[in-house]
This record gives structure tokens, C-alpha cells and sequence, in this order.
């Protein structure tokens, strides 16, 4: 298995580049990799259909170029979901639809291994992270499973209120802020609210560095990163595969209709 390139990153104190996709085809993670400016895929597992072995193939197909791996998960599963995924070669996670330090406390238990030092309950799955039958000695095995990049979204606005909490939870890394999952928990239409959602998201990067985290935050273009620069942030995920092919589709096919229509 390749390093865990986002920890070390984390470690050193150096930025990150990330970029969200949603289709298994492992190819298209391949593709990204081969572009050579990304530091891990972010596989959105929480919107898209997939397998154990789908979960396999992303991993690999991440190594291949040199990039770590993160997988999106849902609330409800999350445990599951996450100890599969981190067992086929996942390096991070990134949970969502938390409310309470509790909630984060009791997920990220689950994803530590069972150790007397760790206290967790992620144990010895024979997958490819261990080298199938046991190759990979149990504590080697345990030291990689504590390494294990975690993100929490703050998306809630009880989250918002828990955030010295959540900071303070042993184990998390990174936090990220949900513009529309926030919304939705307070009862706003996003764009009805863009400067209320974008001072909520200021609050939590603000606290983030506040307690000695870190924040990530998503772009669509280059030129939006200034804006969190300038607060603080290092962290960053760019592009998202579904609005890149929605948006190339709806503007390259709009421009082409118009031109056809004269014909």
C-alpha cells in the first residue's frame, strides 16, 4: 500500500489538493491522478451507487498515480461504510450530518482499532489494507487504521453550536463546512440566505484554527481559493465530476444548439 499521503501532508503542515468523484469506473479516478496536481480522490460515496469491490478498484486505481484516497459517507452507515472502505485501501473519511461532539466521538470509536492503547473497535479484516491472509502484523496493521485521515462536515447548525466540542474530539482532522445540508437544518433556501451561510461558514473556520484544526473547503475554480486563503485555510477540494459533466453539457450543449438552429 502507498503512504498515506494526506496524513504526511497534515503532518508536515503543508497544503492539500483534493477533487470529488462519483463514478466507480475506476478510470475516471486513473484520470484525475494522471493530471499529476492532486493530492487524494474523494470518492462521494454518499450520493453514488457502489460495491465492496468498487471500493477496491478506486484504491488501486489511486495508487496507481501516487494519490490517497478519501470516501464521503453517509450518517446512517457510516460505521459500516467506513470500516469497508478503509479495509479496501481508503485513507480518509469524511463524515457527515453530525450534530453533537457525541455523535463524532462515538463514529470516530469505531473506525479506531481494537487496541488496549486505541480503544476502538476497527479490528483485523482480511482485505487487501492487511495483505489478505494475515501478512501485515496486527500492530502495523493498528498504527495505519490510527493514521486514517478524518473529516468531519459541519453542516448542522447544532453542529455550528457544538463546534469547541467537536474540535476538541480526539481524532478529528479536518472540518468542513455543508452550505447546503446547514441550510436546510435552519430552515433557509441557500441562495435566499447567501450571507448568512457564508458567515456561518466563517464561524466555523474560525474555530477550526481556533482550536489547532484544520479546514478544507470546496471550490469549483481556482481563483475562489484567495477568499479562503486570506482566512486561514490550506485545505482544499476542487470540482466535483457530476457539476463538471452538468455544466459542460448544459453550456457547450446550449452554445452548439444555438448554432444549429440556423442551419
Amino acid at each position: 500500500m502507498k503512504e498515506n499521503r494526506l496524513r504526511r501532508l497534515l503532518n508536515e503542515g503543508k497544503p492539500s489538493i483534493g477533487t470529488r468523484v462519483e463514478s466507480v469506473w475506476p478510470i475516471i479516478t486513473e484520470i484525475a491522478g494522471s493530471a499529476g496536481c492532486f493530492d487524494y480522490i474523494e470518492f462521494v460515496a454518499e450520493y453514488a451507487p457502489f460495491s465492496h469491490a468498487d471500493l477496491e478498484n478506486i484504491a488501486r486505481a489511486a495508487e496507481l498515480t501516487d494519490m490517497g484516497t478519501m470516501i464521503k459517507v453517509d450518517y446512517q452507515n457510516r460505521e459500516y461504510a467506513a470500516q469497508k472502505a478503509m479495509a479496501s485501501g481508503f485513507q480518509a473519511v469524511l463524515l457527515t450530518d453530525h450534530k453533537s461532539a457525541a455523535e463524532v466521538r462515538d463514529t470516530i470509536r469505531a473506525l479506531r482499532p481494537d487496541t488496549p492503547r486505541d480503544g476502538g473497535r476497527f479490528g483485523y479484516p482480511n482485505r487487501r489494507w492487511i495483505g489478505f491472509e494475515p501478512h501485515m502484523p496486527q500492530m502495523e496493521h493498528a498504527r495505519r487504521a490510527r493514521e486514517t485521515v478524518i473529516a468531519v462536515m459541519i453542516e448542522k447548525w447544532e453542529a455550528l453550536e457544538d463546534i469547541d466540542a467537536i474540535c476538541a474530539v480526539d481524532g478529528v482532522d479536518l472540518l468542513q463546512f455543508g452550505p447546503s445540508d446547514y441550510s436546510m437544518s435552519v430552515g433557509w433556501n441557500a441562495s435566499e440566505h447567501a450571507e448568512e451561510v457564508k458567515a456561518a461558514e466563517r464561524v466555523m473556520i474560525e474555530a477550526a484554527l481556533r482550536n489547532g484544526k484544520q479546514a478544507r473547503c470546496e471550490i469549483n475554480a481556482p481563483a475562489e481559493a484567495a477568499y479562503y486563503i486570506g482566512l486561514g485555510v490550506r485545505h482544499f477540494c476542487i470540482g466535483d465530476e457530476l457539476r463538471i459533466l452538468t455544466n459542460h453539457w448544459r453550456q457547450q450543449g446550449s452554445a452548439l444548439r444555438d448554432i444549429v438552429v440556423e442551419l
